[in-house]
This record gives C-alpha cells, structure tokens and sequence, in this order.
C-alpha cells in the first residue's frame, strides 16, 4: 500500500455511524500510515475516568456531548499528522466538525443499513440507548436517517464498507489522499 508522501500535512478525520468500522479501520490505517491515532471515544473514557455507558446513564447524553466536544478541542489542538477516530454522534454539534477539518480532512464510513444491524448485533460493547420507546432496530435506523445529512456535509470521501474488508477501505483512503496531494500550506 505504501504510506502518504511526505509532504502531506493533515489529519485523516473518520467519521460514520455505529457499526461502520471506524474504530477497525482508524487502527489499521494509523498503523499502516505510521500515524498517531486519536481514538475520541477512549480519550472520553480516559479524561473522565468510566466507560461511555456509565457516563450516559450518570449524566445523560447532553453532558456526554458536552465532554466529547471539550475531547475534540483538545484532540483538533494536539494531533498532527494524525489520524482521529471519531464517535458517531461527532457531527451533531457543527463546532465539531469545524474543529476537526482546521487541520484535517473527513472520510465518511457508511455501510448498508442490513449490514450495521447484523454488524451491531454482534457488538461487544453494547453502547447506550440514544432514543427511548423505540425497538433496537428502529432507533438505529432513526438515528442513522436524522444524521445522514450531516455526515454527508462534514465528509470528503464516502466509504462505503459494506462486503469490503477493512484493509481494502485503509487502500482506498490512502489512494484517494494521494491523488488529491493534500500538502502543506
């Protein structure tokens, strides 16, 4: 694959919903890169001292989102060449975005609507409930279409990472970075 040429200045911002694969592919790309990672939601655990679910059900989500943007602050401030794994929920707040893509450019992970279900299913690490009243599969499928638009204004480069290997997506970030030459000012 080969790593960026030198001259490129930027950090690699992932974006996308649950399940998409930006926590696989944020690792594999930094690696590959030999890149610093910046993985939001672990500085979030890290800076508070709990895991995201207990934060949530002690605090709620607005307070979650009022330390996730305080992490981003200080994730857009410090890293550099860098590549920045974001939570899904990173784009509610445009302030987060803005942040980010001061020295970054964003790619945005997607993937099949059948495909984050079946990928969420299997998930370990069973996240918080972001909307109540809702069964399992409609709050994701909610969720998903009230943050599409977002997603797709903050992204310039769309993965689409349904039936593709991650290593195969990590290929073509760093093709699509190559060819636009991003370098520095």
């Amino acid at each position: 694959m080969g790593n960026l040429p030198e001259n490129i200045y930027m950090n690699i911002i992932l974006l996308g919903y649950r399940g998409t694969g930006k926590s696989v592919i944020s690792r594999l790309l930094a690696k590959q890169l030999q890149r610093p990672l910046y993985s939001l939601d672990a500085m979030i655990e890290e800076a508070v001292g709990i895991p995201i679910p207990e934060i949530v059900s002690m605090w709620g989500w607005a307070r979650f989102r009022e330390i996730e943007t305080k992490i981003v602050e200080q994730a857009a401030g410090e890293a550099r060449d860098a590549v920045i794994d974001c939570g899904g929920g990173v784009v509610l707040n445009p302030y987060n975005i803005q942040k980010l893509k001061e020295n970054g450019k964003a790619v945005l992970l997607t993937a099949h609507i059948d495909t984050l279900l079946s990928r969420l299913s299997r998930d370990r690490n069973k996240r918080p409930q972001l909307e109540n009243g809702l069964s399992w599969e409609e709050e994701h499928r909610k969720v998903l279409a009230e943050r599409e638009d977002k997603y797709q204004a903050a992204a310039d480069l769309v993965c689409d990472t349904t039936g593709k290997r991650p290593d195969e997506t990590v290929y073509q970030i760093i093709e699509y970075f190559k060819k636009h030459s991003w370098v520095k000012a």
